[in-house]
């Protein structure tokens, strides 16, 4: 039996599913970036 835990952290993979430009590539995302600019975030993206 394993005892690995579900979160490997992966730098390039975080980027590239939750990075700034994987949300400016969709519209969604887009909307995403604009709410948390709205909101005052300090981080619009992973």
């Amino acid at each position: 039996m394993s005892t690995k835990r579900t979160y490997q952290p992966k730098k390039r993979k975080r980027a590239t599913t939750h990075g700034f430009l994987a949300r400016t590539s969709t519209t969604s995302g887009r909307k995403i970036v604009q709410k948390r600019r709205r909101v005052g975030r300090a981080k619009l993206a992973a």
